[in-house]
Formats: structure tokens, sequence, C-alpha cells
């Protein structure tokens, strides 16, 4: 599906993490001129490959805008919207990407061979959204289904963005008979090189239980839904520091989340639907 039509069905669509597992389960230069020290991330021994890209400043403020894009409230220095938008001008800019499965209705865009298959050649889906999930298991359908994934990334340069944010990441967790944890990182170490080719940072995506994997994957900082409701903030810092983008979607969540990290994290409360200012249903709260 273009990716213009997949913003505007991105309230439908997308929920938090923890919504998701528990379904599944139970059934910038201009903002970093300023921060200079604190956007710059030191080099590492990633196998993915190390950047200077500058990343989020720590404790800025955030929205998350991959519903739909609108005018940054005010305080606002990071925001984050699907590749087809453009980015905020004057603001740090994430690019939000569908790198493990394939956008609702879009499975006709892939290779039929990269579509993951069940035993009895069926394709996969991910069955709470419509998505076909990407045959990651072996080098050779990584390698191709990373050189499409790259094109966006590709695209989101192009644009301006600073950083790129891949989701689904944690796909392997929801099908553990045929994915797994080794599969999802060598991966996103695959986009990882070539967004740092780029001169883009790149965000892990949830799945705090690979944080630890941070410099094998080559991955910059993490953007982590609802860390605060299932208390796993401190998984992300323990790998990434202060450099976390957390979003909340319950009240309850937002008040954990601030306090145990608003005096270091970037913090923000959005609507499940992540629905743009001024829809039915839009929710923006901070610490």
């Amino acid at each position: 599906m273009p990716s213009h039509i997949w913003s505007s069905l991105m309230s439908l669509n997308r929920v938090p993490l923890r919504n998701r597992v528990l379904l599944r389960w139970t059934s910038a230069a201009a903002v970093c001129a300023a921060t200079a020290a604190a956007c710059l991330l030191a080099p590492s021994t990633a196998s993915a490959g190390a950047t200077e890209a500058p990343l989020p400043p720590p404790g800025a403020g955030f929205d998350y805008q991959i519903g739909g894009a609108y005018t940054p409230p005010p305080g606002v220095e990071v925001v984050s919207r699907d590749q087809g938008a453009a980015p905020a001008p004057g603001r740090y800019n994430l690019c939000y990407v569908n790198a493990f499965q394939a956008q609702p209705g879009a499975e006709q865009e892939w290779a039929p061979d990269l579509l993951l298959r069940d035993d009895n050649g069926d394709v996969v889906y991910d069955g709470e959204w419509g998505e076909a999930v990407l045959d990651i298991r072996t080098a050779g359908k990584r390698k191709r289904i990373a050189a499409k994934v790259n094109g966006w990334i590709d695209g989101c340069a192009d644009k301006g963005f600073q950083a790129v944010e891949p989701d689904n990441y944690d796909t392997y967790t929801r099908f553990p008979g045929l994915l797994t944890a080794d599969q999802a990182k060598a991966f996103i170490s695959l986009l990882s090189a070539h967004a740092h080719d780029k001169g883009l940072a790149i965000a892990q995506k949830n799945t705090p239980e690979l944080a630890g994997a941070r410099e094998e994957t080559g991955l910059d900082f993490a953007v982590a839904e609802e860390c605060g409701e299932w208390d796993e903030c401190g998984q992300y810092t323990d790998a990434f520091g202060d450099h976390v983008l957390v979003i909340e979607y319950s009240a309850d969540g937002l008040r954990k989340a601030c306090e145990g990290w608003g005096d270091k994290l970037s913090i923000v409360r959005r609507d499940v639907g992540v629905s743009p200012a001024g829809s039915s249903g839009y929710v923006r709260e901070t610490c």
C-alpha cells in the first residue's frame, strides 16, 4: 500500500506494543546544534557499523505523530512521523518504516518467496493488523528484504529526517516456531549499516529483551511503547542510557513513566490511534 495511504490508516491499524503482545499471547541539526554534547553518540564497535549521526537530545520535548502529521506543540524538539510525511521543520525527526511486516494489503509488493509461510505453504499474518510477515530466515532473503526497506530509508534521508524508526523488530516473539531472535538481529543489522551509511541514526523499536544487543546490531537509541506501564524503561536505559523516547497510552502508564524517568527521558502520552491534533480521540500529555 502506498505510504500516503498507509499514513491515513495508521489510526486504525497501529496500537501499543504491549496491547498487541497480550492480545496475541492470551488469545535535527537545529536541535542538536544547541545540545551537541548530548546528541552525539560515542563510536561503538557494532558489527552493523558505527555512526556519528546526531541522536535525539535526552529529555527533550517529544511528539509521536505516526498516525498523521500536524504542527508540533510548543516545546517539542523531537518528532516521529511516517515515511510518507515530511519532517517537521526545525526539529529532530524520526522516520517510521514498517520493516519486518508488509503493510496491510501490500503483499503483492513483495516477491512471493519473501513472505513467511507455514508448514502448509500459507502466508503467515500478524492477525490483529492484517500484516503479512516477512521471511527473514535466510541470509539471502534478509538481503533482498533489506534492499527494499533500505530504499525507504534512502527516501527518509532525502527528505531530511535525522533518524529512522524500523517497526516490528519484535515480530519473532509472536511466531516463535518460525522466527528467532538471531534472525531479527541479523536483519536489523543490515538496516543499521545502511542507515549509518546515509548519515542517519537508527532506533530500536520496543523489544526490550534485545536491548543488550545494541552494539551487535548497531542500534543507536530506543523508542519504547509503554515501558512505564510495564516497568521496562530500565531495560532500555541500561543499554541506551538516557537516549530513550517513551510513548505511553494510559494515564497510569504516563504517571509511572514520569515518576521514574521524567527528569531524564523524553516521555509523551498519546491516544492509542496516534490521531492527528484536532481529530476525535486525540490525546497528548506530558510529564
